[in-house]
């Protein structure tokens, strides 16, 4: 079982990004799955989450309104689509797979894959 992130580099402030993740090894389509991220020095936090009926998303306050989450449960895959990126977005941001099949913006993730890096910097 396997989450693998893609996309990260570095942009430019207020450019953006697109980050993939194929999970293989299992279907998740019964659970929440997102992002998490965590930059330098500090703590992980989850960015951005769907249900696995994708009728409900999840956004960190820092987020709303520039980033956007998707998944595509036929291909086991989900997406964050990154727009007016911050230098405080800087972080390496990995794909988690939460236990229910809504997040309810408590749970830890049971998955976690390896991260991305994403640098926002002029």
């Amino acid at each position: 079982v396997q989450l693998q992130a893609s996309g990260g580099g570095l942009v430019q402030p207020g450019g953006s990004l697109r980050l993939s993740c194929a999970a293989s090894g299992r279907s998740f389509s019964s659970y929440a799955m997102g992002w998490v991220r965590q930059a330098p020095g500090k703590g992980r936090e989850a960015v951005a989450a769907i249900s696995s009926t994708l009728d409900t998303t999840y956004y960190a306050d820092s987020v709303k309104g520039r980033f956007t989450i998707s998944r595509d449960n036929a291909k086991n895959t989900v997406d964050l689509q990154m727009n007016s990126l911050k230098p405080e977005d800087t972080a390496v941001y990995s794909c988690v797979v939460f236990p229910r099949p809504k997040y309810n913006g408590l749970d830890d993730p049971f998955l976690r894959g390896r991260g991305t890096l994403v640098t926002v910097s002029s």
